[in-house]
């Protein structure tokens, strides 16, 4: 965009901005306002909850009193198919459980189900050998979200700007009218925000920008995240040249509720913890076929099962059969039980038809173990970014212990060393101009464009895939992408136009990497 002269209200400075307000990014900002730092927090919806923190089920990786960092390290590196980051797992296992127990049972008191002698209940998911997993009934991010906004909403030094939409980060490179700025290295700045309520882009400043915008989920058309998972941060920092890696591992969860009136909802693993079993039409249990842990194999593992029966019996879903658990439904899995009962489902009485769905990214914005990227001033943590910690597949329930423990190392590592940044170079900083014409855009041609995404990414990049079926991905996407982008910089801007454009390259990003790693493993299964 050109050029234009800064109105003062448009402008807004912090020590450390974080785009995303799910647990990365709420840990993070309550971390850096700890240690004395004037802190903006960004979400594009107009309530903070919306995130996919707030719409996990099953649980957050605690401590057990049968288990170790040695055998919680095991599954791990067992469920991510040995790919892992050893250095990551070392840490995750050394500080990530008693940081839940001392963070957010204690400090944030998020109401975790607990036993009559008030001692955290456990639950066990699948690729855990032991039970360790603290949870909140079937609504653990429910909980954990809204603990942590309460926490938030008295923590002092942190702003919270709802219903901004971040555009695009702002380096020097890139956007300094100062020629000599471009040779020298790239650092980020701040971000360019689209403030829907008051219709205008707003140029904020930070001394370090933290990623923390969650999946990339929405780009498929079975998915367990919410409509906002559009790879946003991935996008963002792909632009500007940040390095991402592991875009190949796209996680998929087994068990999507499957009903014409319900769309996105996850019937957790714990189900299957608790002992449910998968059967098929016929009413024959059919994982034993496919691997030796039946139910409880690894996501990937029981994700492609279901396909292949899905396949081998010629329908659009599998059944999975609560009925013979000996726990109260109704009481273990209230969320579950009352969404199947509205829609005419007893699970105590009949079994639930379930899909499997686009769920996890495992890949990511590249960071350090203290959530550095590969750009001076820019940081990622949580679904964002990628530690190396998950491998090819991530193990169940340690997405949220990861973004916790992420985001407080990001907060701690901003405080220790925040970044100076020279007056001249932020007042070389143009605010964002509109086109001179702008067109309004019609909301049928962008729904339509991100239903074809999503259609081209769960046909020929989703559960299975093989390398014509990638090769037609990429030459859909690339049509697409050069359209989009056309539309993005003649069109006024919204909040669906920025995900379009962000989808798009994201989906590009994800099947480039598929495309350049043919060996199958973990969630990248090659035919």
């Amino acid at each position: 965009m050109a050029p234009a002269r800064a109105r003062a209200a448009d402008r807004a400075e912090f020590d450390l901005l974080i785009v995303g307000t799910g647990i990365s990014g709420i840990s993070a900002a309550i971390t850096a306002a700890d240690n004395g730092l004037n802190v903006g927090l960004l979400s594009k919806e107009t309530d903070a909850f919306h995130s996919n923190t707030g719409w996990a089920q099953g649980g957050i990786v605690g401590t057990g009193p049968e288990d170790s960092p040695e055998q919680l390290a095991a599954d791990i590196r067992y469920a991510g198919a040995s790919m892992n980051f050893e250095e990551a797992i070392g840490v995750l296992v050394r500080e990530g459980p008693g940081l839940v127990d001392a963070f957010l049972a204690e400090r944030v008191a998020v109401p975790f189900t607990r036993e009559a002698d008030g001692s955290l209940a456990l639950a066990r998911e699948a690729a855990h050998s032991v039970r360790r997993i603290y949870y909140a009934t079937d609504a653990t991010g429910a909980a954990i979200q809204r603990a942590l906004l309460a926490y938030l909403s008295e923590t002092k030094g942190i702003t919270l700007l709802t219903g901004h939409t971040a555009i695009d980060l702002i380096t020097n490179t890139h956007n300094s009218t100062d020629v000599q700025e471009r040779y020298r290295r790239t650092r980020v700045l701040g971000v360019y925000a689209l403030d829907e309520t008051a219709s205008r882009v707003r140029t904020i400043f930070a001394r370090t920008v933290v990623l923390a915008t969650g999946g990339i989920g929405n780009l498929f058309r079975h998915t367990s995240n919410p409509e906002g998972a559009t790879g946003d941060g991935i996008a963002m920092a792909r632009r500007i040249g940040a390095e991402i890696i592991d875009a190949r591992f796209v996680q998929f969860h087994p068990t999507i509720l499957y009903h014409r009136d319900s769309q996105r909802f996850l019937i957790t693993e714990a189900l299957r913890g608790e002992g449910a079993r998968l059967i098929n039409h016929g009413g024959d249990r059919f994982m034993s076929r496919y691997h030796a842990d039946g139910e409880l194999g690894p996501r990937d593992e029981v994700a492609r099962a279901i396909y292949r029966e899905m396949e081998r019996e010629d329908s659009e879903y599998v059944l999975l059969d609560a009925t013979n658990i000996d726990v109260d439904l109704a009481h273990r899995f209230p969320s579950i039980f009352e969404h199947c009962r509205s829609l005419g489902i007893d699970i105590r009485r009949e079994p639930i038809p379930v899909v499997p769905a686009a769920h996890y990214f495992c890949g990511g914005v590249k960071v350090d173990l203290d959530g550095n990227t590969s750009i001076a001033g820019l940081l990622a943590a949580g679904e964002t970014a990628c530690t190396g910690l998950h491998g090819a597949n991530r193990l169940a329930s340690i997405s949220l212990l990861e973004g916790l423990l992420w985001g407080v190392r990001c907060g701690r590592n901003v405080a220790t060393d925040l970044l100076d940044v020279d007056r001249r170079l932020i007042e070389s900083i143009p605010d964002w101009v509109e086109p001179s014409a702008p067109e309004e855009f019609d909301p049928v041609l962008v729904r339509q464009d991100l239903r074809t995404i999503q259609s081209t990414m769960w046909n020929y990049a989703g559960i299975i895939r093989n390398g014509k079926r990638l090769m037609r991905a990429m030459a859909d996407l690339d049509y697409l992408s050069h359209r989009i982008e056309q539309f993005y910089r003649s069109a006024i801007l919204t909040r669906q136009i920025v995900e379009l454009r962000n989808s798009v390259l994201t989906a590009s990003t994800v099947v480039g990497d598929a495309l350049a790693n043919p060996g199958s493993i973990g969630c990248h299964y090659m035919e």
